[in-house]
């Protein structure tokens, strides 16, 4: 029996995944190699340019990734992204000094900027309407299960070779592993049938419309009328774009084609500079939540308790666990209960959990460390379950094909940019600020400024943050020019029916259809 179109593209967007998994692999295995003893031996004073070096890389290797996967294609650029972080892999395993180690994460880090922002993107784009919140919170749930392999990982190093190279070069080795399929097989899977119609593509954007949604079947209603959805918004995309630096006169004389997307589209027009800066916001939101502090200084927080490095990796190892069944839970949930009501319930909880934090660490109300301990995992499984899936998910959605890869490479680069930010004032706010910010003494992480920055991030999603779920992508442009500035408690906010975007394309064909024939009759 062949599989039903909706897994089958499921599928696709999971095999596209493996780049989120790299992601997560290289996030999580850096807190173990960091701690080994080796390693430490070897590259003294390194945790803070190892760990910004990645972040660094990856937010200037957003620009040129964008016109990459233009020209090329979404899956060619992520087959380029596969081998470039292989590179790196490959440097930092077998590195001999400082000078290769850099070089590595160099190229990681560029590697997995390229598959950050593809992956959710390409799933985008290949996505049935019904089951695009599934796909693209793929991105966060794979990276979680890097996280996780990472995670077990160095705690498996520590405690079977510890004190050796290999403690630290097996953790580092194993990151290549996922990006080897994804290499070699990725040109196997479909190209995204919205960039194929925007380079006038046609007859292989509809082959690869009918090969994910319909058996193959290009006469499909629902496959003919997401087509037909599809050159509409292109072509009224690009009069809208065009006619940001052509005259009006000519707009309707020359060939609109000749006209590609320019970054000035995103700042000249306003729909699409409200949604980048929507998008913006939202990427820059999720290292406000204190995500990146945990992530980064959890193994210094964890031995001021007077934790054992072999018992700290054995909590990062529970820890991603409860991240995978919080991630989990998103990518079942997500298209049942929307964009914007799982990213307000995320922020306010894990404001909570560290205004809970805050008051349970002030000077003057110490308490013991596995409070501290089960408040963070309770602050992990909401931002798994809510923040970070849809801090990726919600801007690869809301652009048009047209400037959907260079608006992404912008609010990415926002991620990018604030995780470096948070890396750089973590371990001075450790000095300087002491339990206001990050308790560095007896108690667990938590601070009053992530707490305010919970509540803030949920008060302006409510506020400016229209719904997204169940819309076709080619609805988003009408979307964001008709609804208001301020969308809490309108229309707009509320959460549509999901197989709704379906029902319309195909009662629309059918409708066509019935036209054509009374015409002949």
């Amino acid at each position: 029996m062949p599989l039903s179109p909706k897994v089958y593209t499921w599928l696709c967007g999971l095999f596209a995944s493996l780049g989120s998994v790299v992601f997560g692999y290289e996030l999580g295995v850096m807190a173990g190699v960091l701690a080994a003893e080796d390693f430490q031996v070897r590259a003294p004073r390194s945790r803070g340019v190892v760990s910004d070096l990645l972040n660094f890389r990856s937010f200037f290797g957003m620009f040129p990734v964008a016109y990459v996967a233009d020209f090329l294609g979404r899956r060619k650029t992520i087959q380029i992204g596969a081998l470039i972080y292989m590179l790196g892999g490959a440097l930092q395993t077998g590195a001999r000094n400082m000078d290769f180690m850099l070089a590595g994460r160099f190229f990681a880090g560029f590697g997995t900027g390229i598959l950050a922002d593809l992956a959710p993107l390409y799933q985008a784009e290949i996505a049935h309407p019904s089951i695009r919140g599934r796909l693209t919170t793929l991105q966060q749930f794979m990276l979680g299960i890097g996280a996780f392999t990472a995670s077990w990982v160095t705690f498996g190093c520590s405690s079977g070779l510890r004190g050796t190279q290999a403690e630290w070069r097996i953790s580092l080795g194993l990151q290549i592993v996922p990006a080897i399929p994804l290499a070699l097989f990725i040109l196997f899977f479909p190209e995204s049938p919205r960039w194929l119609a925007e380079k006038g593509r046609t007859e292989e954007a509809l082959a690869t419309l009918a090969r994910l949604h319909a058996h193959g079947d290009v006469n499909d209603s629902f496959v003919i009328g997401q087509m037909d959805d599809i050159q509409a918004e292109i072509m009224k995309s690009k009069e809208i774009g065009s006619a940001s630096y052509v005259p009006k006169a000519l707009t309707s004389i020359l060939q609109l084609t000749a006209y590609p997307s320019r970054w000035s589209e995103l700042f000249t027009v306003p729909s699409n500079f409200r949604r980048l800066a929507l998008g913006y916001i939202l990427q820059f939101s999720v290292q406000m939540t204190g995500v990146s502090a945990i992530q980064y200084y959890s193994t210094e927080i964890f031995q001021t308790m007077g934790f054992t490095t072999n018992r700290i990796l054995l909590f990062q190892s529970i820890n991603s666990v409860i991240a995978l069944i919080g991630e989990a839970c998103c990518v079942l949930w997500v298209d049942h209960f929307g964009r914007r009501a799982p990213l307000i319930i995320g922020n306010i909880a894990s404001g909570l959990s560290f205004c809970v934090g805050a008051l349970l660490m002030a000077p003057s109300f110490f308490v013991v460390d596995a409070e501290s301990l089960y408040r963070t995992w309770v602050f992990n499984f909401f931002f798994s379950s809510c923040i970070g899936p849809l801090s990726w998910a919600y801007p690869a959605e809301i652009y048009s094909t047209r400037t959907r890869a260079k608006a992404t490479a912008i609010t990415s680069s926002s991620s990018w940019i604030s995780n470096f930010f948070i890396a750089q004032i973590t371990p001075i706010a450790f000095q300087s600020i002491g339990w206001r910010y990050v308790y560095s003494s007896q108690s667990f992480l938590l601070d009053l400024v992530f707490a305010i920055c919970g509540h803030t991030n949920a008060l302006v999603i409510w506020a400016f943050f229209p719904e997204t779920s169940g819309r076709r992508l080619e609805e988003m442009n009408d979307l964001f020019t008709e609804s208001p500035l301020f969308v809490g408690g309108t229309q707009y906010a509320k959460t549509p029916n999901r197989h709704a975007a379906e029902q319309e394309l195909r009662d629309r064909e059918c409708l066509v259809v019935l036209s054509l024939l009374r015409l002949e009759i």
